[in-house]
């Protein structure tokens, strides 16, 4: 069977996800990507390799053309936040199991989905949008408030502001780096931020626990630690899964975000609709010791998801990012790491070479590496984390 996986970056989801995954599950792998030699270094000396073909991955009538000239497919897959809408397009062109596209496109743009949602009656957010060059001088809003580009990813340029000045500031500084972006504009919701995690067949759908997210101080948004929750409260998880059904979401995995106010609201702060990232997808399967990555993709073959994943409830888990805090060049740092002993899983992945240098983005870009642990208790987890990184250093020389 011919899996089309598409792609950008090789991600950690891919490479040690879902390559392996479509491995074990005899599938022929074609990536399609526009950075195929970025691929190429990414794959060497592993095992599997799959065939990689140069696609302009971002058009879905690239993405039909070049798929249609080669194999016939049997899923068309990405895990990429950018390519949802494509990959929906493709598969479904091709008679094949697809998430909705309009789904796709209602988590991906920021705007739409705060229409789509204020259309049916679950929740209004005052939001609106900023072509470029327009002013947000005239818009409607009470402050505080948050300003993010419309098709945003990882925190980046996501910013609260107080006032009318520091919106026109914080619209000029991102316009600045994205020429001709969109931005949202819309009231802060304040709470706790946590997360779902859902994995469904287009019939069934199964809720994988979810995150509560630490943030750093504002005015940014950069997420500093996960940790494991088996169960949100029922009518919590009951109101997230409503919004995600208005939204259409169905089919494969997804990882929302939200915040729970003061009157018990669950309002989403955004959908994406793939996998969750930065090493909690490898870490959630461990967790609920399952096949994560292979059901994903099963889903795509069309296959049905087993009535009962026999999921793990009695691990938890922290997920801690090791942050930059300031400009300059990565000197020293630790490289890849793993270990198992005494109950307490722990694994280290770099997401910065030792001698790049960066700018401070002030955004999840911003990772040096992330750190996880699981274990038996929150305090052994936590503590696993915390002695890993007392024990390692991360040199940034300006």
């Amino acid at each position: 069977m011919r899996l089309y996986l598409l792609a950008l970056n090789p991600t950690d989801s891919v490479t040690d996800g879902f390559l392996p995954a479509a491995a074990k599950l005899g599938l022929d792998v074609t990536v399609l990507t526009d950075s195929v030699e970025d691929h190429r270094r990414a794959y060497a000396g592993r095992e599997f390799r799959p065939e990689l073909v140069e696609c302009e991955v971002r058009d879905f009538r690239a993405v039909i053309s070049t798929v249609s000239q080669l194999a016939a497919p049997d899923a068309v897959f990405s895990n990429s936040d950018h390519l949802q809408t494509q990959t929906a397009l493709a598969a479904e062109y091709f008679g094949l199991p697809a998430k909705g596209w309009k789904a796709a496109l209602r988590a991906k743009d920021k705007g739409l989905l705060r229409r789509h949602l204020a259309l049916t009656g679950l929740d209004e957010v005052r939001s609106a949008e900023l072509a470029p060059g327009a002013d947000p001088a005239g818009l409607d809003l009470v402050f505080p408030c948050v300003v993010k580009p419309r098709e945003g990813v990882a925190s980046e340029d996501v910013s609260l502001v107080a006032d009318a000045a520091e919106l026109a500031r914080r619209c000029a500084e991102i316009r600045a780096r994205r020429a001709g972006a969109t931005l949202v504009v819309e009231e802060f919701l304040a709470g706790e931020l946590h997360t779902l995690e859902t994995l469904g067949d287009g019939h069934t759908r199964h809720v994988l626990g979810g995150f509560r997210t630490r943030l750093s101080p504002p005015p940014d948004f950069i997420e500093e630690v996960l940790t494991y929750v088996p169960a949100h409260p029922q009518d919590v998880t009951a109101q997230v899964l409503a919004q995600l059904d208005a939204l259409g979401v169905g089919l494969g995995a997804c990882h929302t975000e939200f915040v729970v106010q003061p009157d018990g609201r669950a309002r989403l702060i955004e959908v994406n609709y793939r996998a969750i990232g930065d090493q909690c997808d490898l870490m959630l399967a461990k967790i609920l010791d399952i096949p994560l990555f292979e059901l994903v993709l099963r889903a795509h073959l069309g296959e049905r998801l087993p009535a009962d994943l026999g999921l793990r409830t009695d691990r938890r888990a922290r997920n801690q990012a090791v942050l930059a805090d300031r400009a300059g060049t990565l000197t020293a740092a630790p490289g890849p790491y793993d270990s198992e002993a005494d109950g307490i899983t722990l694994s280290y992945r770099p997401a910065r070479a030792v001698g790049e240098t960066h700018e401070h983005y002030r955004t999840n870009r911003d990772y040096l590496g992330v750190v996880w642990a699981i274990g038996p208790s929150q305090q052994e987890a936590d503590e696993a984390v915390a002695g890993f990184v007392a024990a390692n250093r991360w040199e940034i020389t300006p």
